[in-house]
């Protein structure tokens, strides 16, 4: 657990907010009383709300990246969204490759870039992963794949940031009622209560968010599995190694 923040009078960038989840968390961004949400998209947009400044960023282009940047300026909550799922069965890398340049390389690099702003504000980075990225979902392997590899960064991410004020959340989404899992026969959440329960964990501090009944119901037993404690030995290692290169 980590200090929570309340998303009220902040600065608020969120990936992928055209669609689906993240046009949910823009929505509740400024309901709970953002003071800016920057809406980062691949594709024009419309909203009618003065406070949202909408950005063309694609996760996977270096230079839409730094223009984003120079554009924002300042920033308390980071919110990597943006993402690809395909059904694919692991006989064509290319598909491994897509997923991996969107859903790992693209938040990595976005958080990179952003880092710091969001040092100087002592902020925070969500990233919106999947319980793929705890167990496979063999229908979707390469999007398992880019998930547990982005759940693994957001872990080192978390350990590495610690020192400097920034803290960094995983959120482990269940099915949600979006394009990305329409096919699917199986009960789903709305974006707009997946929205509001990714919020209330960046409010509570919680490392790991599960912010839908699917998800909630492994939050438990993962907070307090072996797991996550080798998670938190692992973390305690970092100060140290610093400590020696210092």
């Amino acid at each position: 657990m980590t200090n929570g923040m309340n998303v009220a009078n902040k600065t608020v960038l969120i990936t992928g907010a055209n669609r689906g989840i993240g046009r949910a968390l823009v929505n509740e961004a400024l309901k709970r009383g953002a003071k800016r949400v920057y809406a980062a998209t691949r594709a024009p947009m419309q909203i009618a709300d003065e406070r949202v400044t909408l950005l063309t960023l694609d996760v996977t282009n270096a230079s839409q990246i730094q223009r984003a940047v120079g554009q924002v300026g300042v920033l308390d909550v980071l919110v990597n969204n943006a993402g690809v799922a395909a059904y694919d069965d692991l006989t064509n890398p290319d598909v491994v490759e897509q997923h991996l340049a969107i859903n790992l390389f693209g938040p990595l690099r976005v958080t990179n870039a952003f880092v710091p702003l969001l040092k100087r504000s002592k902020g925070a980075i969500i990233n919106n992963l999947s319980l793929a990225a705890l167990a496979a979902l063999p229908m979707i392997p390469a999007y398992s794949i880019s998930k547990a590899a982005a759940f693994n960064m957001t872990q080192s991410l978390r350990a590495l940031l610690a020192a400097e004020g920034v803290s960094v959340h995983a959120v482990v989404l269940g099915p949600i009622d979006t394009e990305m899992s329409r096919g699917l026969d199986i009960p789903k959440a709305s974006p707009e209560s997946a929205a509001a329960g990714i919020f209330d964990g960046l409010e509570k501090g919680e490392d790991e968010i599960f912010p839908d009944p699917t998800s909630a119901s492994v939050g438990e037993g993962w907070r307090s599995g072996v797991v996550k404690a080798m998670d938190r030995q692992f973390a305690a290692f970092v100060p140290r190694n610093l400590a020696i290169v210092a």
